[in-house]
């Protein structure tokens, strides 16, 4: 398998500009996102290939409001000192084959898909010379993939696109598909904490417990490097679920609309500056100094594994 030269970070969320299809939300304000800003997007920045010279294309094919997405990621890029930004709004399949778009993806240092509707992301994508690009610059090249929300949730080879959290544990309730395949073996949900969607991920990795769940909360994110070493940025939780010693389950037994019964997953917390390897499968727990308010840096000499 080839190692990715490029990197991956995905977000479970933090401007929420329509990117919930089943529940509508009202727009939050650019003051709610200072951690978003000031943390996360400024990890994107500082692992680009040309730091705050880099060129960002800012994909919003996955929202209803592309326009006001993009508008906003221009804003809190700019506070970053990071003015070569640009939109691209692809709302279909022929937006994705226009040559002048896939010229611009060819140039960027750095892509990022917004929220929205992930299932958008992976009809209108999937099978075109746009994502064999984007992946093959990601494969071989100093190359940064980003995705917030929907973006986050569509990067990995299987894709969480419906279900509702309180009825996530019914046999039929979660629809998995194919996602965009950045990263293999992982399967992620986003809003994770404050949705209540840990069901939905127990859900989805029972249905294939080769896969580790990944629920990212908002303003919390992961960086992946090597395309298997993960690091935890951001303010929030990172719930891993492991399925790998499931001991036994109903899943395939009941009909469609019954409850399922799972024995013995695994459940690991992440928070920032913690790595998982999926490659060895382990928890590496960083020991955090609080430096001021909102502020804190990692030890790496007082590492604990698991």
């Amino acid at each position: 398998m080839i190692v990715p030269k490029g990197k991956l970070i995905i977000i479970g969320g933090a401007v929420d500009m329509g990117s919930n299809v089943t529940i509508q939300e009202h727009i939050r304000q650019p003051d709610y996102i200072k951690f978003f800003e000031q943390g996360i997007l400024r990890r994107i920045i500082t692992e680009s290939a040309k730091h705050e010279g880099s060129l960002i294309e800012v994909i919003t094919t996955a929202s209803q409001i592309p326009e006001l997405v993009g508008d906003e990621y221009i804003k809190a890029f700019g506070q970053l000192n990071v003015t070569n930004v640009n939109v691209l709004h692809i709302k279909g399949r022929e937006d994705a084959a226009n040559e002048a778009y896939l010229d611009r993806i060819r140039k960027a240092d750095v892509v990022m898909f917004s929220g929205g509707d992930q299932l958008r992301l992976t009809a209108i994508f999937g099978g075109t010379e746009f994502l064999q690009i984007l992946k093959h610059r990601y494969q071989h090249e100093n190359f940064l993939v980003a995705g917030t929300s929907a973006g986050a949730a569509a990067a990995s080879t299987h894709m969480i696109y419906r279900g509702q959290s309180n009825e996530a544990l019914i046999k039929g309730e979660v629809q998995i598909t194919a996602g965009l395949g950045f990263i293999d073996s992982v399967i992620v949900d986003t809003h994770f904490v404050q949705r209540g969607r840990i069901g939905r991920l127990m859900y989805a990795v029972a249905t294939n417990p080769g896969i580790l769940g990944i629920g990212l909360g908002e303003d919390t994110g992961l960086l992946v490097t090597d395309g298997n070493m993960m690091e935890a940025i951001g303010s929030g939780l990172i719930i891993l679920v492991d399925g790998r010693n499931i001991v036994a389950t109903n899943i395939y037994d009941v009909a469609i609309g019954s409850p399922v019964s799972i024995d013995s997953l695994k459940v690991h917390v992440m928070s920032i500056f913690d790595k998982y390897d999926l490659a060895q499968q382990r928890l590496i727990i960083k020991k955090t100094v609080k430096v001021e308010e909102g502020v804190f840096i990692h030890a790496p000499d007082n590492d604990l594994l698991q």
